[in-house]
């Protein structure tokens, strides 16, 4: 049997089990509905009682009819050779009465159009084949070809075909199923976006003798701009970058994959001529993306032999710098924002890290984070919770640091969260 609505298309909260036809042999009613209606087994079990639980379907599996044999005077007994009141609906009854009639099955009458209007809104309609239109109403709202046959017990359904309200149903479920595979695909590509953006982050760490470090990110959607790195520059020297693309979602995943794609092509010339990799970066970046696109970008390389680092703030929130008795430095920022303009210049400065200095590079997910009050985590919050923490490792602070992030604001993440904290080891290098 065709069915005007595929299984795709059904409501997957809603629906029907099963409708109870009964009969008098189930055995002999399987054969009829296998045999001459071409349906299928739904199911073929038995309770611990050893009743039978027979159900048969058509090929689409749209339908269920439950063949339940009742013992001979119960009330369920009389309702063999009845009604149904079932209605089965395919897209063409003349054929498919031709198909059933030619395998035995019996018909009540043949084919016939059948038209019910309402008479109101809201009112059930009336069957008349020939009936007059009421005055005022449109083209009729149910009409179709429709037919009766009967199993071999008599239990008697009814065979249609689509009319107005069906074909209309059947397309809001086209749409609706169009929908939710787009949906489907959408999803699907948004997690395989997550895989590969998850591989763009650092998945080693180069080890170094001065310095302990460990950076996270955690998105406000699957995929985000924020972008953070370590770079092996060669001669002990470690780069540590952290970079916000203007925007969410995949776009700024887009822009993010080509920054870090740039960085990395550079950075080579990182160790000697810093200012000449981030112009060439920022040149990239501008040539390759949209007018409007831009990013800040905190680019910093740790020298593990004499524990300077040197940085360029490109219009990045400042990096704070810790030291072991709690004063704080703010490493402001040196550059305007990166792939705005093509004629720029990126100075560099130096700071001189002492044993117990930590230094956290993060992104204005932390401290624009709200709470219920619309108060900003802020800046002194953060450096709060830096300072009763700098004395354990990277990893335990950062995790220090969401956890207090996460209760400040325990509502939706608003934007991604992404931070670097780096602490210089105590003892001689």
């Amino acid at each position: 049997m065709t069915d005007p609505f595929p299984a795709a298309t059904r409501d997957p909260y809603l629906g029907v089990h099963a409708v109870n036809v009964y009969v008098r042999n189930q055995e002999r009613s399987l054969q009829f509905y296998l045999e001459k209606l071409g349906f299928q087994i739904a199911f073929d079990g038995h309770r611990e009682s050893g009743e039978r639980l027979l159900a048969v379907t058509p090929p689409d599996g749209t339908t269920v009819l439950a063949l339940i044999q009742p013992a001979p005077g119960s009330p369920q007994y009389q309702l063999i050779g009845r009604s149904t009141h079932v209605m089965l609906v395919t897209d063409d009854v003349p054929a498919r009465y031709r198909e059933w009639r030619s395998r035995g099955v019996r018909f009540r009458n043949t084919p016939r159009l059948r038209r019910v209007v309402y008479q109101h809104a809201g009112s059930p309609g009336h069957d008349a084949a020939h009936a007059p239109q009421p005055p005022g109403t449109s083209a009729p709202v149910w009409g179709g070809v429709f037919t009766r046959f009967e199993d071999i017990d008599r239990n008697c359904f009814e065979l249609v075909s689509l009319d107005e309200i069906s074909r209309a149903v059947h397309e809001q479920r086209r749409v609706a199923a169009e929908k939710q595979e787009e949906e489907r695909r959408a999803r699907q590509e948004l997690e395989i976006a997550k895989q590969v953006q998850s591989r763009l982050f650092p998945q080693t760490l180069p080890a170094l003798r001065a310095l302990e470090y460990a950076g996270a990110c955690v998105q406000s959607r699957q995929v985000g701009g924020d972008y953070y790195d370590f770079l092996d520059l060669g001669q002990e020297r470690l780069g540590l970058v952290l970079g916000d693309i203007a925007g969410k979602g995949i776009a700024a995943a887009l822009l993010m994959a080509n920054l870090q794609a740039n960085l990395r092509s550079q950075c080579a010339i990182a160790v000697e001529q810093p200012e000449q990799l981030l112009r060439c970066v920022n040149r990239l970046f501008y040539e390759n993306t949209a007018e409007n696109a831009y990013a800040t970008l905190f680019y910093s390389e740790f020298d593990d032999k004499t524990r300077r680092l040197r940085y360029a703030n490109c219009g990045h929130l400042p990096c704070l710098l810790i030291h072991e008795d709690g004063t704080v430095d703010h490493l402001e920022s040196t550059a305007p924002v990166l792939g705005l303009f093509s004629q720029w210049e990126c100075p560099t400065e130096e700071r001189q890290l002492l044993p117990g200095d930590t230094f956290a590079i993060y992104t204005d997910g932390i401290t624009e984070s709200f709470n219920d009050r619309d108060e900003e985590f802020g800046e002194r919050r953060l450096i709060e919770v830096l300072r009763r923490h700098r004395d354990r490792g990277p990893k335990d602070i950062i995790s220090a640091v969401f956890d207090e992030v996460r209760n400040f604001s325990p509502h939706e993440q608003r934007d991604d969260v992404t931070l670097i904290v780096a602490r210089c080891r105590n003892g001689a290098v």
